[in-house]
């Protein structure tokens, strides 16, 4: 029964594949609704990134800063379940109450350890919302539509790093908390006046629900009929198999798109993201460039990258992208690697701190562009929803505890030898670029269920 079913989910996508193609050119309009909805989801990306750059001015992964981390790897492992259980809307309004208590505890705390309880509230919730914000946008946007709407997550992530820092400058910790805490009820006010995600409501029995709020984001006069029918007819499908557990994301049929996510999150990680944004000054103060211009010029040249990664997605699409954005991320540290070489052979004294710079600003700026957000992107569109939950727990978690593992170890590798350090990371980078060639597949103007066809076609073939 397992394998006809798959079987007949396979066929019917396939004959719907051709009739969505041809309407892939005209595709959908951005509603007011859907805006609203996208805006109100990324409300949440803005705390995480406001939350991840608090605390870490000083360039030293400390232990006020490891426990947001820890935090976030305990909100990622429940992310998946909790967002099953409770929707999508859910999940965002839980992960920003969690966020909102650790603003408060830290702006209000009269010791050390209420401090410290603060970060790991604000942890968990952007361990949730790390996951939760790209699916709920990739459920709810149209085909045509879904790449730029989801990386809007990655630059408000960015945008709330970048404003959190320039504000910390000027104004207290303990205002800088109250002032992180403002988008948080932002978000928590609009869930109420946002569509659950059809796809959600379809996988837990609510048809007409799902209607309805597909008719909300695609408009009023929007014929729905088609996508409806795809999604209803999916869900149906699906819900012949089993509920996916973590363990059984190891099947053979899952295993391109397992592969795909996790690899990309590692390569992500373990290519300096994370730890070059936590100890960007301190880099810069080792080369012998001023911190203070090099962080800030660090900060603004990516938020244009990230826009200019906005515009692109749906035009250029994903693959493209992320092999230009980790081209990039490989020169950029090509040339801080060799810079500290030529610093440790004392040539070049006068230009090697220049050329550290230009080297993380190529780095920074090649990230914002696609490598920051495609991978949580293409993370929310290759499992099948029965899989998503159990799926996006696990990625989530991989991420957050190679982030973890790779701004512990930066210290002592940048001890052991710098230029070593970053020619590390610039092989990973082109090991990346290999890795999306070979592995991951174009994703842009496919519906979420034509995607499964492709890469997950959920059938035993013999």
């Amino acid at each position: 029964m397992e394998r006809e079913s798959r079987g007949q989910l396979n066929s019917s996508l396939l004959a719907e594949e051709t009739n969505s193609a041809e309407s892939l050119k005209g595709g959908s309009s951005a509603t007011a609704v859907l805006v609203f909805s996208t805006f109100i989801a990324v409300c949440g990306s803005y705390v995480f990134g406001a939350t991840v750059n608090l605390g870490l001015s000083e360039g030293q992964y400390s232990v006020f800063a490891s426990i947001m981390t820890i935090g976030a790897m305990l909100g990622a492992l429940m992310s998946g379940k909790v967002a099953d259980l409770v929707g999508r809307r859910g999940a965002m309004g839980i992960s920003e109450a969690f966020c909102l208590t650790g603003w408060l505890a830290i702006a209000f705390s009269q010791a050390a350890w209420l401090l410290d309880i603060g970060r790991l509230f604000g942890g968990c919730g952007v361990g949730l919302l790390s996951y939760v914000v790209p699916v709920y946008i990739a459920e709810i946007t149209p085909k045509n539509l879904r790449g730029g709407f989801a990386t809007v997550h990655q630059f408000m992530v960015t945008f709330g790093s970048a404003m959190t820092y320039f504000v910390g400058t000027v104004v207290s910790w303990r205002i800088l908390a109250l002032i992180g805490a403002i988008p948080c009820l932002i978000q928590l006010l609009g869930l109420f006046l946002i569509p659950e995600s059809p796809r959600w409501l379809a996988k837990v029995g609510k048809e007409n629900e799902c209607e309805d709020a597909l008719q909300r984001l695609r408009g009023v006069n929007a014929d729905i009929s088609q996508e409806a029918t795809e999604i209803e007819d999916y869900i149906e499908a699906l819900q012949q198999l089993p509920e996916g557990s973590i363990l059984e994301l190891f099947q053979r049929i899952y295993a391109r798109s397992l592969i795909i996510a996790v690899g990309l999150m590692l390569l992500q990680q373990f290519g300096g993201s994370n730890a070059i944004a936590f100890y960007a000054s301190s880099i810069f103060e080792k080369a012998g460039f001023s911190a203070t211009v090099g962080t800030v010029v660090m900060a603004v040249v990516q938020i244009p990258m990230t826009v200019l990664g906005v515009l692109l997605m749906d035009k250029l699409g994903r693959r493209p992208l992320l092999m230009a954005s980790a081209s990039g991320t490989f020169f950029g540290c090509l040339l801080v690697g060799v810079s500290f070489s030529l610093q440790d052979i004392q040539w070049w004294k006068d230009v090697t701190p220049v050329l550290v710079f230009i080297g993380l600003v190529i780095y920074n700026g090649s990230f914002g562009l696609g490598l920051g957000g495609i991978p949580w992107l293409i993370m929310s569109e290759i499992f099948p929803i029965n899989m998503k939950g159990s799926a996006g727990s696990l990625v989530s978690l991989v991420n957050w505890f190679s982030s973890w593992i790779i701004t512990y170890i930066f210290n002592f590798l940048m001890d052991w030898y710098s230029a070593g350090t970053f020619f590390i990371f610039a092989s990973i980078g082109g090991l990346t670029v290999i890795f999306v060639a070979k592995m991951v597949p174009e994703t842009k103007g496919r519906t979420l269920e034509e995607i499964q066809v492709i890469i997950n076609p959920l059938t035993a073939k013999r």
